[in-house]
């Protein structure tokens, strides 16, 4: 990675908003943007913020993966790459079962096993295009052997898209560190959580792949608690506690509540939220919690500590200020990070 922290911004799924914030954002000095995959699909907003945008990165955090298959995906890459001259990010996640299953229909196995094969087929997919070699690609989940010059896209001058995997357990992240370009962290994560499972998981991985951490990056979102006065505090407090406690309800999350030791309240909070209790499940995360999820500071100061949160383990991260926080104001405290981070260099990431 390079030296410099990179700070990005989501953009609105709303096809008629993406435009005017994408310029926004890519005036404002964001280094790039991201959608998600919630109740609008992930790629379209992304081709209107590469036609309002010229230097602006723009990626998917996350585009489902097993809803769809690498031909699919590698066609919507490779057009989104094309056409935003080289900015595209694919972010791909597997999401969990219940939803593959009966949501979207598809079938669900053996996720990272399942997971390494569709980027080995995107980029069997890839190559294929760039190079006219012969697509022959046949796993154990996903087969490509067809391809002729009807479907085959047209050349292009940029390389492949980069692949970011989200992941939490260590064998998720392991393989992203073995197969992938970066690293998407979900925001139940703490620093603590990144230092001492993430990271080795994916020094592991990339030591499979025989690369270094510099050529690697890690994005991460980070709930910003701040204010301008003790009632702003409050209510954002408030507001990420509820975030949070509905985070930590999923049994897929209990190991980073565990690592800290608060693991039982995973079923405590999960209890709550089958009972619909969700006030009484925010009065479950103290501050000690959200201190450890979230950057806990008043405005003046806050955007120093983002930056230490984010130093040595995070090279892009994705601010989340409370709702309702003012342009200006997010601006200003982002000015202070950057500063901070000039006047103390982010870590540089060994081998």
């Amino acid at each position: 990675m390079p030296g410099r922290l990179k700070i990005d911004r989501g953009i609105p799924s709303q096809l008629d908003r993406v435009a005017d914030v994408a310029r926004a954002h890519e005036q404002a000095g964001y280094d790039g943007c991201w959608t998600g995959e919630i109740n609008h699909d992930p790629f379209l907003p992304l081709t209107l913020a590469a036609e309002h945008t010229t230097s602006l990165e723009l990626g998917t955090s996350i585009a489902v993966a097993f809803a769809r298959n690498p031909m699919t995906v590698a066609n919507v890459g490779w057009d989104l790459q094309t056409y935003s001259r080289g900015r595209f990010i694919l972010g791909l996640g597997a999401q969990v079962q219940a939803h593959i299953e009966k949501r979207f229909g598809m079938p669900w196995s053996r996720p990272v096993a399942r997971m390494a094969e569709f980027v080995a087929a995107l980029h069997a997919i890839w190559s294929c295009w760039h190079t006219g070699e012969r697509l022959s690609f046949e796993g154990e989940f996903y087969t490509h052997k067809l391809m002729t010059p009807m479907f085959t896209p047209e050349p292009s001058q940029h390389p492949i898209p980069k692949v970011f995997i989200a992941a939490v357990g260590a064998a998720m992240t392991e393989l992203t560190g073995a197969v992938a370009d970066g690293l998407l962290v979900h925001a139940f994560t703490t620093r603590r959580y990144l230092e001492e499972i993430t990271e080795p998981a994916l020094t592991r991985g990339l030591q499979r792949s025989g690369r270094s951490r510099s050529e690697f990056e890690v994005s991460s979102p980070v709930f910003v608690v701040t204010g301008r006065d003790d009632a702003e505090m409050t209510a954002a407090a408030s507001a990420f506690r509820k975030q949070i406690a509905f985070y930590g309800s999923t049994p897929a999350y209990w190991k980073v509540l565990d690592l800290h030791g608060w693991g039982d309240l995973q079923p405590e909070l999960r209890r709550l939220s089958l009972a619909g209790q969700w006030d009484a499940m925010a009065d479950v995360v103290d501050d000690e919690v959200l201190s450890a999820f979230a950057v806990v500071a008043p405005i003046d100061s806050v955007g120093a500590v983002l930056a230490q949160r984010c130093s040595g383990v995070i090279d892009r991260v994705l601010p989340g200020f409370p709702a309702g926080t003012p342009e200006p104001v997010i601006a200003a405290v982002l000015d202070e990070v950057r500063a901070t981070c000039q006047r103390t260099p982010v870590a540089q990431h060994g081998d």
